[in-house]
């Protein structure tokens, strides 16, 4: 099993089709000062899977910054049955997950770290800024 879809976004849904819907997909946050807490993530995968990878699988999803040190981490699993009458067939399975309310200790760069069946698959990197100061204002 693998992941060809991987990003941040403001908001995601999956419908009952399959189909992804995704508000906002963004890399980097700019705040006023740290630690700095973000309301809302919406972490998107899509797995692709075959035949061979019927069954349940474990996912670990880990939030590290740049020196490696882990901010959060997120344990699932996910359950892949049947692809079908053709076994060679590959299937998408899309997956929302959303994370609120995250404290970020400084700013840096930091990555979602996601692990299927104990093997890394992706990092999604994420930079978090400190607003510039705003100087006065000079009217004409």
């Amino acid at each position: 099993m693998e992941i060809d879809l991987a990003l941040l976004a403001d908001a995601a849904t999956v419908d009952a089709a399959g189909k992804l819907n995704i508000l906002g997909v963004f890399d980097r946050i700019t705040t006023s000062g740290f630690p700095a807490r973000h309301p809302q993530i919406a972490l998107v995968l899509r797995f692709v899977a075959s035949f061979a990878d019927r069954g349940r699988h474990t996912v670990e999803i880990r939030l590290k910054d740049e020196e490696g040190a882990e901010v959060m981490g997120v344990n699932g699993e996910i359950h892949v049955g049947a692809s079908g009458p053709d076994p060679a067939a590959r299937i998408r399975i899309p997956q929302v997950v959303n994370l609120g309310n995250l404290v970020f200790p400084k700013p840096g760069r930091y990555a979602f770290d996601v692990s299927v069946d104990g093997i890394h698959q992706v990092s999604i990197p994420l930079t978090l800024d400190v607003m510039a100061p705003q100087g006065p204002i000079a009217l004409a």
